[in-house]
C-alpha cells in the first residue's frame, strides 16, 4: 500500500483515534483525571497493560495526538512530549547519562543545550567534548574514543552548519553511543534523520512545528525502548505539556507543509539577495553552493530550511540602527513562525552566552539571525532594502 506524503501526513496523523461525538478536531481535554469504575481496568491501564489514561501529568489524550502526528512524521517508533524544547533536550540527556560517562558534541549547538553541555553536565561529572562542527574526522576520533551519546544538530543555531548525519551514525555504531539530533531546523518536512539510522529525534515544537508563536513545547521520538525510558523520567519530573499547548501545536502542524515550503523558497531567496549587498560580510544558508555543507545539506535535506544568519558590518551598531527599521519582521527570541522574526544571537539564540562564548564557537556580535516568515517575497526583499537604505554611512565605512 503506497504511504501518504507529508502534506496528507502534516493533515490526518494521529487524529483519528482522539475524535469524539463526530467532532472532527481534537478537542483540548482539561482534565487532570481520568476515572474507572471497573477497579481491575484501572488497574490495568495504570500499569500499562491496556490503553488509557489515568493522570494528566503521565498521559493526556490531546497531548497524545500531538505525540502521534510528530511520531508518524519522523517515522519513529514512539515519541514523547515536554513543556518546551529544552525540558526535551534536558530530560532526554538526564535520562541516559550518569557520573562517569562521556558525551561527543559539537560547539554549535543552540546557547542552551550549550550551557548544558559545559555548565550542568560536567557538575555531575560527566565528561563532555565538544568538536569543532564540520570537522568530521574530529568526531569520528573523539567518539571512536568511547562515548554514551553523539548528540548534534543539523542544521545548528544560528549559523546553520550541516553534519553528515549517516556519516556520525555510523561512527555511534562502531562504539555502541546513542545518536541524538536536535531537529528544530529542518522539521520533518526537510529532514527525517530516523531514516538515516539515527536513534532519537528531538524538536523544540515550540518553533515550526507550531508555526504560531504562541504554544511552547517539546518533543522527542525514536526507537520505543529508548523513548519509553524518557516517558517514564519525564512522568516522574513532571515537564509535562499542557493540553491546550498541545493543541495549538496539532492544529499549526496541519499547515506545516505548506508553510516550510514558502519558508523554504524565501529563505533561498532572502540569502541570495543578501549576498549582494555591500552592508553585508557573509550570509550562512546552506541552499547556497558556497556554503560549506551545501553538498551535505543536498544529500540528507529535501528542503534547506527556513533558517538563515548573515553579519553586518559595522557589528552590533549597525544590527542596532538596521533591526528597527524592519516593517515585516518581529524582533523578537523565537523562530519558525508565519511571521518573519530578526534578532542578534547576543540576544536570542545565545543570551545565554558571555561575548567570548560566543566567539569561540564562531558568532561575531554582528551577526543576525533571520527566520523567514511565508510573506510575499517582494515585500520582504523591499524591506530589507528600505532597511538598509537608511543605515549610516560611517558604520559602513567602519567595515
Amino acid at each position: 500500500m503506497r504511504k501518504e506524503k507529508m502534506g496528507t501526513k502534516a493533515l490526518w496523523a494521529g487524529e483519528k483515534e482522539q475524535l469524539v461525538h463526530g467532532a472532527t478536531q481534537v478537542p483540548v481535554v482539561h482534565s487532570v483525571s481520568f476515572g474507572y469504575d471497573d477497579m481491575d481496568e484501572w488497574y490495568e491501564v495504570a500499569v500499562g497493560n491496556k490503553e488509557g489514561h489515568i493522570y494528566g501529568r503521565n498521559t493526556n489524550p490531546t497531548v497524545q495526538a500531538f505525540e502521534d502526528k510528530v511520531k508518524i512524521l519522523e517515522d519513529a517508533e514512539a515519541a514523547t512530549s515536554f513543556s518546551t524544547g529544552m525540558a526535551a533536550i534536558s530530560n532526554t540527556l538526564s535520562t541516559f547519562l550518569f557520573p562517569g560517562d562521556r558525551i561527543v558534541s559539537i560547539k554549535d549547538t543552540y546557547g542552551g543545550t550549550n550551557k548544558i553541555f559545559t555548565e550542568f553536565l560536567p557538575k555531575q561529572q560527566i565528561d563532555v567534548e565538544l568538536c569543532e562542527t564540520g570537522n568530521h574526522e574530529l568526531i569520528e576520533a573523539e567518539v571512536a574514543k568511547g562515548c554514551k551519546i553523539l548528540y548534534l544538530e543539523t542544521p545548528t543555531n544560528p549559523t546553520v552548519k550541516i553534519t553528515d548525519i549517516e556519516r556520525m551514525v555510523q561512527a555511534g555504531r562502531d562504539v555502541g553511543a546513542l545518536v541524538i539530533i536536535d531537529n528544530t531546523f529542518a522539521t520533518p518536512i526537510n529532514q527525517n534523520p530516523i531514516e538515516l539510522g539515527v536513534d532519537l529525534v528531538i524538536h523544540s515544537a515550540t518553533k515550526f512545528l507550531g508555526g504560531h508563536a504562541d504554544a511552547l513545547g517539546g518533543v522527542v521520538c525514536g526507537r520505543e525502548d529508548l523513548v519509553e525510558q524518557i516517558y517514564h523520567y519525564r512522568e516522574i519530573n513532571g515537564a509535562t505539556l499542557d493540553p491546550m499547548a498541545a493543541y495549538l501545536l496539532l492544529r499549526g502542524m496541519k499547515t506545516l507543509h505548506l508553510r516550510i515550503e514558502r519558508q523554504n523558497q524565501n529563505a533561498q531567496q532572502i540569502a541570495e539577495y543578501l549576498k549582494k549587498i555591500d552592508w553585508v560580510d557573509d550570509v550562512f544558508y546552506p541552499g547556497l553552493e558556497e556554503h560549506s555543507g551545501h553538498d551535505i545539506a543536498k544529500k540528507q535535506m529535501r528542503g534547506f530550511g527556513g533558517m538563515l544568519s548573515f553579519s553586518v558590518k559595522g557589528g552590533v551598531d549597525t544590527v542596532r540602527h538596521l533591526l528597527p527599521q524592519l516593517k515585516f519582521a518581529n524582533r523578537a527570541a523565537n523562530l519558525g513562525a508565519v511571521e518573519t522574526i530578526v534578532g542578534p544571537s547576543r540576544t536570542t539564540s545565545h543570551v545565554e552566552c558571555t561575548p567570548e562564548e560566543r566567539a569561540a564557537m564562531g558568532i561575531p556580535e554582528g551577526l543576525i539571525r533571520y527566520s523567514a516568515g511565508i510573506e510575499d517575497i517582494e515585500d520582504l526583499i523591499e524591506d530589507l532594502n528600505q532597511a538598509f537604505a537608511n543605515l549610516p554611512d560611517h558604520l559602513l565605512a567602519r567595515g
